[in-house]
């Protein structure tokens, strides 16, 4: 039988896993789909060509559509540009994303995208998979650039959620290294998602447990004169030692005198 945190490292690595697979998926549909673009823009722009100065009607109602026929470049002003724009960003931010998932390089990515870094969980990877695989199926594709789209969209749902219950914690409960550093002793490294450093003996004490001995605190400090004369008694403690050490330096400890308290009656008089 294994530990719940077993379980949850198993679940969010196999989130992971998904995410890696529906991210390379859309990758490649989207370099597909850019070269078939391009090729069918070519083949536009050479029919226009060919079809200059004919008053053609059925040639007109082909190059007057919405989009260029067998791509998703709209038949507008700089229409190719956009398209093809568009194309670049999704794969720029899917190899990014993966390698986010990766942890690698996880200072780029603390510095320059927290949101992806160590410190945030997976609500953010999950947002921006839905806003690319939105952005894909918004436009009318083939059946392999549909289905990867569609997939990385269902991944992105399952990491919103999975950032929303574990929160930051999520990236450090399925990390590799964390998972070694919890195996290499019984006591814990990380309690609700806070790091607790691993206990050393060689370890200097608290300051509040140094200052115990010495007789000072934080907020109060003795003078230089008592400090002096504490370490001038500090061996000898409160025994005979200590007042014959006392009476030396010119200290003398005078007995109280002894009376009787008032509520006492007084014996003499019976």
């Amino acid at each position: 039988m294994l530990p719940p945190r077993a379980y949850t490292f198993i679940g969010l690595n196999g989130i992971r896993v998904l995410s890696v697979i529906a991210l390379l998926l859309v990758f490649s549909s989207n370099v597909v789909t850019l070269a078939n673009d391009i090729k069918a823009v070519n083949r536009f722009m050479a029919g226009e060509k060919q079809a200059g100065g004919t008053t053609n009607s059925t040639i007109s109602a082909v190059y007057d559509t919405d989009y260029i026929m067998g791509s998703t470049v709209p038949n507008q002003p700089a229409g190719a540009f956009w398209a093809v724009l568009n194309r670049l960003f999704i794969i720029f931010q899917t190899i990014l994303l993966i390698l986010s998932e990766f942890g690698f390089p996880a200072v780029f990515f603390d510095l320059y995208f927290p949101v992806l870094g160590k410190s945030f969980g997976l609500g953010a990877l999950g947002l921006i998979q839905m806003l690319i695989g939105a952005a894909v199926l918004s436009h009318h594709v083939d059946t392999f650039t549909l289905v990867s789209a569609f997939f990385l969209f269902s991944v992105g749902c399952v990491n919103t959620l999975a950032g929303l219950i574990f929160r930051e914690s999520a990236k450090s409960r399925r990390s590799l290294t964390s998972w070694r550093e919890h195996a290499k002793g019984a006591l814990p490294t990380h309690v609700a998602g806070v790091k607790i450093p691993p206990f050393s003996p060689m370890s200097s004490p608290p300051p509040f447990v140094s200052n115990l001995y010495t007789g000072m605190t934080n907020s109060s400090r003795a003078t230089d004169e008592e400090t002096k004369d504490e370490k001038k008694f500090a061996g000898f403690g409160f025994g005979r030692q200590g007042e014959k050490a006392a009476a030396l330096k010119g200290y003398l400890i005078s007995k109280p005198v002894e009376s009787l308290p008032r509520y006492v009656p007084n014996t003499s008089a019976l």
